[in-house]
């Protein structure tokens, strides 16, 4: 599989050159691009499956699940440039204390409050529930920031 810079660059960020990398990948594709893209409950689904098959392995695996794509932001139109702040803030605090109540959100929401790039925070939604269930909090969080 042919991977963008949705996995490129955060995993060079973290482990430099991708031909160093000191890790096995899996790269998980989730279609953001084209309608119908999954529904909340859906990605909510993948994520507990995901972490449902980690926890099946007979051996002791350090497992890192990453959910990449951006918070608020949109590329162009009459609202390229766009950062809603409260949105990021208040998605991010959902994410970790009430991942359930991000599966209703619609995805015309995502697009109306927080451009139409955003729509990439479900893999955030998959990440999340594959680490933990609800009510226990992600062990590590690490946002990354573009200058």
């Amino acid at each position: 599989m042919e991977v963008d810079h949705g996995l490129s660059v955060p995993l060079s960020v973290m482990f430099g050159d991708v031909e160093k990398w000191p890790v096995k990948v899996i790269p998980l594709h989730v279609n953001v691009v084209q309608y119908p893209v999954p529904s909340g409950q859906r990605c909510y689904d993948l994520g507990r499956a995901i972490r449902k098959a980690v926890e099946s392995m007979d051996e002791d695996l350090n497992v890192h699940i990453w959910g990449t794509g951006g918070i608020s932001h949109q590329l162009q139109g009459s609202r390229a440039g766009l950062i809603n702040k409260e949105w990021d803030n208040q998605f991010l605090n959902d994410l970790i204390a009430n991942p359930k109540k991000l599966v209703k959100k619609p995805h015309v929401e995502y697009v109306r409050e927080a451009g139409s790039e955003d729509i990439e925070l479900v893999m955030w939604l998959i990440a999340r529930t594959a680490m933990c269930e609800e009510g226990e909090e992600p062990i590590v969080k690490h946002p990354l920031a573009t200058p």
